[in-house]
């Protein structure tokens, strides 16, 4: 079942982008609970705090009408992980998320093909015309792929709350290459 049935299916050369479901919770608890989150949360969490982060990730859809799509192979639908267009109430920017929950998914560039199909999504159908990444200084894969997509640092940038924060400004104007 579906937590959101308003949410489109994009489909890369390697992917879908799909809503999250239910089924996506445990393995959403593992990557949370697992060393690869640190740069995604900011304690520990347990199954209850996990729960209330994958309805946040769900509920987004519902409240902004986008949010982050949970993204498979074509051929298998385990989740891979998470990326989309992304905006908490208390955030000054939208942003372009990411996340790879599966450490045998690291580098293909699938977290690349998920990230650029969602940033796509953004400007083309939600029409946006800014969006920036927020990532934390010591996450040098996230830097690299915001790099690989064309975003550029913003240091002057505002960012969300009081942890230390990069954030990367995209290209929203130009032509998917």
């Amino acid at each position: 079942m579906s937590l959101s049935v308003n949410t489109p299916v994009i489909e890369t050369e390697r992917l879908v982008l799909r809503a999250p479901k239910l089924s996506d919770f445990e393995p959403f608890l593992a990557f949370m609970q697992s060393d690869r989150a640190r740069f995604v949360r900011r304690a520990e969490i347990d199954r209850d705090t996990g729960w209330r982060a994958f309805a946040h990730v769900a509920g987004m859809w519902m409240l902004r009408g986008y949010g982050s799509f949970i993204f498979s192979a074509r051929d298998d639908d385990h989740p891979l992980g998470m990326a989309g267009p992304w905006h908490p109430i208390t955030w000054p920017e939208r942003e372009i998320g990411w996340a790879l929950w599966a450490p045998e998914a690291e580098g293909n560039g699938l977290a690349f093909e998920a990230a650029r199909a969602a940033r796509d999504f953004a400007r083309e159908t939600l029409g946006w015309d800014a969006a920036v990444s927020y990532i934390d200084p010591q996450n040098a894969r996230s830097i690299a792929l915001a790099e690989r997509l064309g975003a550029v640092l913003d240091p002057a940038a505002q960012t969300p709350g009081g942890e230390p924060c990069l954030t990367y400004r995209h290209p929203m104007t130009e032509a998917r290459d």
